[in-house]
């Protein structure tokens, strides 16, 4: 039977995020074209339709061929191109188009368009497109002093004046042998750069505080007492936080797991260290989502030496004393943010997490069987509130995190109302 105060489960959008997307991708040249073929690779898997225009320049370091194999569709490298029955490239690769996106971005490129000159196809493109409708992302490239270089910092501030939006560049080692800024993305973070481009900015100019992963609490030098917890839910939340909009700190637990870009990280061991980092902070944020798995208890005393054996067949014993609970202390706060908590359960999920919701004061407890979900890549979550609860149903974490987020920014703009 249906509980009564249960409402229809949320729908869930899939991670892959560029389904139905068609995007112009455009070379300039350098070195960083190599990268190119792995980004159309990456974007084709995700979904998204994509149009390859290159450059003379381009030519010199990819072929036309390798790109077309990887995109499923004729290059484009001239506005010549008398494949078009109008003989436009430059006006009919644009309209159909949700974004331009030209990976590398060299430094001739960038000068082109913010002096808005046009005189070969990718520029002329770039000019030519409905401004209003079909953005364009750069993702630069180039030696650390082009970058560095007053002229090139002039037209990267005039292209952002034009609206246009700038992937990167990173800092590392460049092909000239040299270390600095300058150097594209990866092909990976250029995906992720564009997926988040296209999410919804649902939670524009928030703050936004999350924590993540278990807590480590040493019994000795050597051991401690934590729990299963991979941080992979609350990273997730952060990244899509961060999506949308949100300026967004993540205060970790220990886990191994990449910090989302864009992301402010404050890496902390134990409960006590996480409560420390956490509360000083909450009172600034909009809103605080309390993922970790925060360890209960911890050992009241800590030995300095490794607790040894030695032959005794009696197991050692010690007093635990009770840790802070960080989302209590958070709720209690007088200029609280949104609170969201999380129930990690082994059994009676709504039952505990309706519990939780009503001994924290928050206005919202999304419950997990933690054992189904510790560690994995999928979950499957509850949404429990005063009025009833709503089911998010199983899907990739990521997925998940972007429905949590928007059913977040829902009920801020409902308060705010």
């Amino acid at each position: 039977m249906t509980p009564p105060d249960r409402t229809p489960a949320l729908p869930i959008d899939s991670a892959s995020s560029l389904a139905g997307r068609r995007l112009v991708l455009g070379l300039s040249g350098g070195i960083a074209c190599y990268k190119i073929a792995e980004l159309t690779r990456l974007l084709v898997k995700a979904g998204a339709g994509v149009q390859v225009v290159m450059t003379e320049a381009a030519e010199q370091f990819i072929t036309a061929v390798t790109m077309q194999a990887l995109s499923n569709r004729p290059v484009i490298t001239s506005q010549w191109d008398a494949r078009e029955p109008n003989n436009m490239a430059h006006i009919n690769l644009t309209r159909e188009a949700d974004a331009v996106l030209v990976a590398p971005a060299s430094a001739d490129m960038m000068a082109r368009l913010a002096q808005g000159r046009a005189d070969e196809l990718l520029s002329l493109l770039c000019l030519a497109r409905p401004i209003e409708r079909c953005p364009l992302l750069l993702a630069p490239a180039m030696n650390r002093e082009m970058w560095a270089h007053p002229a090139t910092q002039r037209n990267v501030a005039q292209l952002r004046a034009d609206g246009a939006t700038i992937l990167g560049p990173a800092r590392g080692d460049q092909a000239c042998g040299e270390i600095g800024d300058g150097r594209m993305l990866e092909a990976a973070d250029l995906l992720d750069e564009v997926v988040a481009f296209f999410q919804p900015k649902v939670l524009q100019g928030r703050r936004v505080l999350i924590t993540a992963g278990p807590t480590f609490e040493p019994i000795d030098p050597v051991r401690g007492i934590t729990n299963l917890s991979s941080g992979k839910m609350g990273f997730a939340i952060a990244r899509a936080a961060a999506e949308a909009g949100a300026q967004v700190t993540l205060v970790a637990g220990p886990v191994h797991l990449d910090t989302p870009r864009g992301v402010q990280r404050i890496d902390v061991r134990t409960a006590q260290q996480m409560h420390d980092a956490v509360l000083p902070a909450a009172a600034a944020h909009d809103v605080f989502v309390a993922t970790a798995a925060v360890a209960d208890w911890r050992p009241a005393r800590l030995s300095d030496q490794k607790i040894k054996k030695d032959g005794h067949k009696v197991a050692p014993t010690f007093e635990l004393t009770e840790n802070a609970d960080i989302l209590a202390a958070v709720a209690r706060l007088p200029d609280r943010p949104y609170c969201v908590g999380f129930a990690a359960e082994s059994h009676d999920l709504l039952k505990h997490a309706r519990e939780k919701l009503e001994r924290k004061q928050v206005p919202l407890v999304v419950g997990n069987l933690g054992p189904a979900t510790f560690g994995q890549d999928d979950n499957a979550l509850t949404l429990v509130d005063a009025q009833g609860h709503r089911e998010l149903p199983r899907a990739d974490k990521l997925s998940l995190a972007r429905a949590l987020v928007r059913e977040i920014a829902d009920r801020l703009a409902a308060a705010n109302a």
